[in-house]
């Protein structure tokens, strides 16, 4: 315990995601994007709005980015845009943040919610079709923790029973899916409509909140920019009812900048996963995460399963270590009590019970330091 606490001492304080790190990095460029935008006082659809939906949607190779306010309001805008209608069924998962169902609610549709596959934490093209009913209009895969849920096999599904997909790639946006016959797509840019984030933490993330949406259908694209502005197709003249949502001039500013090192970030989270990896990889209380084969893990999280009911222990474990961890998510949806009125009974999702028992997701991000990793593993290791 002594050397181990003269290497923490030493080090810098492990954050779960270090953004002081990052900007001290990339201050000076962020600095002088925020500066231009403040000279030139264009602080609501400025011209460095564009420029990043442009920047963004040749990085995607995607038809049309249309940014917006937040990855909720991405969610939304995505749903009016399909004009999904009160009673319409959306089938999405049950292990997930709670804006993916919320949208769902709010617009008096109805959340059909799915267990999720047990190794990669994603959505299941099995479920998903044991799910569908004459109600189904739309399928919501969440791209967890930075891994594609298997599109291929829902898009097949999606086309046979004529249903849309939202992709919810919050925790993915730069993650590659690689198709059956040897072509590969990025995140958000395969089902019908791609919505995420760009929360200070996540991967591609601004100083504040932001969001965009994705679609190879331009007369889609039209309609999600029309919503996201009012429903104004031009000044004062409104086609579609609509919603304030704008992605501000100075998040796209600070968004333009770090775009440029989405990879490099990306790279550098693999490569902390796979010193994660080989350190657990043979300790029989910890499962590592899934990489599915059909996609790059840009790993947003890095998260572990604890077995033998030794989860919370091991957290506090890390807290008196001074190493922080979180739990994602720590109870089914289905059992919140905004929730209950879909009817769902407790045992009803088994492998999202045991999930939120068991998931740890430990400190990731570009930053951080190989004397970090090495005290973070050791110390987890050390408690088994």
């Amino acid at each position: 315990m002594i050397s181990s606490y003269f290497i923490f001492t030493s080090m810098r304080e492990i954050q779960m995601v270090d953004l002081r790190a990052q900007y001290e990095k990339l201050g000076s460029e962020i600095d002088e994007a925020v500066g231009a935008v403040i000279s030139s006082t264009a602080f609501i659809k400025g011209p460095e709005v564009r420029v990043f939906e442009e920047a963004l949607r040749k990085y995607l190779n995607v038809k049309n980015v249309i940014s917006c306010g937040n990855g909720t309001d991405a969610l939304q805008i995505a749903m009016m845009a399909l004009g999904l209608q009160p009673g319409d069924e959306v089938i999405t998962t049950n292990f997930t943040f709670i804006a993916t169902v919320e949208v769902v609610a709010l617009m008096g549709l109805k959340p059909v919610l799915t267990d999720p596959d047990p190794a990669t934490f994603n959505i299941t093209p099995a479920a998903i079709r044991k799910a569908i009913t004459e109600k189904t209009k739309a399928i919501v895969p969440v791209h967890l923790f930075g891994q594609c849920a298997d599109m291929e096999a829902i898009m097949e599904i999606a086309k046979e029973y004529g249903l849309h997909v939202i992709e919810d790639v919050a925790q993915a946006t730069g993650a590659e899916y690689f198709f059956s016959d040897g072509s590969k797509k990025r995140a958000g840019t395969i089902g019908t409509i791609g919505a995420t984030s760009f929360f200070p933490s996540k991967n591609l993330g601004c100083y504040g909140d932001g969001g965009a949406l994705f679609t190879n259908d331009d007369t889609l694209a039209q309609k999600m920019r029309s919503i996201a502005n009012h429903g104004m197709k031009e000044k004062y003249h409104y086609n579609d009812i609509g919603i304030n949502s704008r992605l501000d001039t100075l998040q796209a500013a600070i968004l333009n900048v770090k775009l440029k090192y989405l990879d490099r970030f990306n790279s550098a989270r693999r490569a902390a996963a796979d010193f994660y990896d080989s350190a657990f990889t043979g300790c029989p209380y910890i499962s590592i995460p899934a990489r599915s084969a059909f996609s790059a893990h840009i790993f947003h999280q890095y998260t572990i399963k604890v077995g033998n009911g030794k989860r919370d222990e091991l957290k506090k474990h890390l807290e008196q270590a001074k190493i922080p961890s979180m739990i994602y998510y720590p109870g089914p949806l289905h059992m919140q009590q905004a929730y209950r009125f879909l009817g769902y009974s407790e045992n009803d999702f088994p492998v999202t019970s045991d999930l939120c028992k068991e998931v740890l997701s430990l400190p990731m991000h570009p930053d951080i330091e190989k004397e970090q990793l090495e005290y973070i593993t050791s110390t987890v290791l050390d408690f088994f």
